[in-house]
């Protein structure tokens, strides 16, 4: 017996769709109709992007069909006409005048992360670039301190009827932190979605302008702060702070898998190991390997990340960060040069990662789903 199309048509024009109260060709949700021999294909077009009855359909469709003839083989396809793909509509990044924004974060909390941005800032700004540090650590704001800017107040004006923070600026830095808006010695005892929301004004109400490079001091951790900045902004790129032992390497490990969980995807430019060795002043070839030796180097190796630098444990460097003159500022002490040799890597892997690799996009987690850094 030869089926025909019409055949067919006939009998699914019996099949209702639930709900409408009409049946599917009269609907148009019969498409692609073909028939070869006692094969029947069809496609059904729902007019919703995943719909309930999908199944049941399908099965009511076979049964309807084989009336025909009951050795029909039957292959049934199904779409939408709903594309969700074209729905989605790209989020406007609210810092497009800023050319990198790279992300300073570390595992672990006191290796130092707030000193190796700060100084890295500076050191940026001394090769003539326009630089940006917003203190993104609510909870633990130093960027003030080592600044010499404690004690000022971002001015706020008016553009398009909206209110603007204008950052302090000092060392050709633009700086922005929680740390100018309380009491220093006042905790912050804020849930997660204040902080949040904090850094969402910082990001969105600031008046950043023109920058080749806005550093985020990020908190120690992977957690909301992280999240938001990535879901916020196209992260350029990143670093992860670590010092040589092996409790603090086990962290920067989860630093490391936050920024390359596929989730995220957030370029890292390599590792910095901070306090590498104690150095004296008076004996600046002496080494002394107080918190271990080379941990982030092994790391970077069995990783295949580049060591952007190792920073020494020198005295000046906690005086410096105490008085608000951040070792950055002197090129030719062991620091100062320690800061400049970090900083030329980090340009260079700048520069490989952005002639190698799009530009980084705002990323959509969708809660629930898995970001764990394992």
């Amino acid at each position: 017996m030869q089926v025909t199309k019409e055949q067919v048509l006939e009998k699914l024009s019996i099949v209702q769709y639930p709900g409408k109260n009409k049946d599917l060709v009269s609907l148009g949700m019969v498409t692609e109709l073909t028939i070869d021999g006692h094969k029947v294909s069809l496609t059904l077009t729902f007019p919703e992007a995943k719909s309930p009855f999908e199944n049941s359909l399908k099965k009511a469709i076979e049964a309807t069909l084989k009336l025909i003839d009951s050795s029909l083989e039957i292959e049934i396809k199904s779409n939408s006409k709903v594309q969700v793909q074209s729905m989605k509509v790209e989020k406007e990044n609210p810092l497009k005048d800023v050319k990198n924004i790279i992300a300073v974060a570390s595992g672990k909390g006191g290796v130092g992360k707030s000193t190796i941005a700060a100084n890295l800032a500076i050191a940026l700004a001394k090769t003539g670039a326009k630089v940006g540090l917003l203190d993104a650590d609510i909870y633990g704001p130093s960027i003030p301190k080592m600044f010499n800017v404690e004690g000022q107040r971002p001015t706020i004006e008016k553009i398009n009827g909206k209110d603007k923070i204008n950052p302090v600026e000092n060392y050709g830095v633009k700086v922005l932190s929680i740390g100018f808006f309380v009491n220093p010695e006042d905790p912050l005892i804020w849930r997660g979605s204040m902080a949040t929301n904090a850094l969402n004004q910082f990001i969105n109400d600031v008046t950043w302008g023109e920058l080749d490079y806005l550093l985020f001091d990020l908190p120690p951790g992977t957690g909301d702060i992280h999240l938001t900045m990535v879901q916020g902004l196209p992260v350029t790129a990143s670093i992860v702070v670590s010092t040589p032992q092996d409790v603090a390497l086990a962290d920067a490990i989860k630093g490391i898998n936050m920024f390359k969980n596929e989730s995220i995807n957030v370029p890292l430019l390599g590792l910095v190991e901070n306090m590498a060795w104690f150095t004296p002043e008076e004996l600046p070839n002496n080494k002394y390997y107080i918190f271990g030796k080379e941990g982030c180097k092994k790391l970077a190796e069995e990783r295949n990340i580049p060591l952007l630098g190792q920073i020494p444990l020198v005295q000046s460097i906690r005086e410096g960060g105490d008085q608000g003159t951040p070792a950055a500022l002197d090129e030719t002490s062991i620091t100062g040069k320690a800061f400049k040799d970090l900083t030329d890597a980090v340009l260079t892997q700048l520069e490989i990662r952005n002639t190698t690799m799009n530009p980084t996009k705002q990323v959509e987690i969708k809660e629930g789903a898995g970001c764990s850094t394992h």
